[in-house]
């Protein structure tokens, strides 16, 4: 079984930056597996923002973030990163990242991931 831990959200501004990462733990990690980073803001349905797969780093962006967010991994230390650069006030949600073992196309529909972090509040003030 697979634990996540996602950090590193907050409070800022419009126009701001942040940087969420999401910490593994667990076995096996030589297995390959996705990570993706969903949030969902108040009365709204959890929405995929990005994913990447460990064995390639190959990554895929929700059209939304695409040219603003960047993820990244960092295999050794089983975490994966999720910066945030050119934040609007629509960024606000709480967001988590999750972890899908078995199936490894990247895509963002959360059926198909099996494990999931608690989530971190990202609040962009206008």
């Amino acid at each position: 079984e697979v634990q996540l831990q996602a950090s590193g959200g907050g409070l800022v501004q419009a126009g701001g930056s942040l940087r969420l990462s999401c910490a593994a733990s667990g076995s096996p990690f030589d297995d390959d597996y996705v990570i993706g980073w969903f949030r969902q803001a108040p009365g709204k349905e959890r929405e995929g923002v990005a994913c990447i797969r460990r064995s390639d780093g190959s990554t895929h962006y929700a059209d939304s973030v695409k040219g603003r967010f960047t993820i990244s991994s960092d295999n050794a230390k089983h975490t994966v990163y999720l910066q945030l650069n050119s934040l609007k006030a629509e960024d606000t949600a709480v967001y988590y990242c999750a972890a899908s073992r078995w199936y490894l196309k990247l895509e963002l529909k959360p059926i198909i991931y099996d494990f999931w972090g608690q989530g971190t509040q990202v609040t962009v003030s206008s």
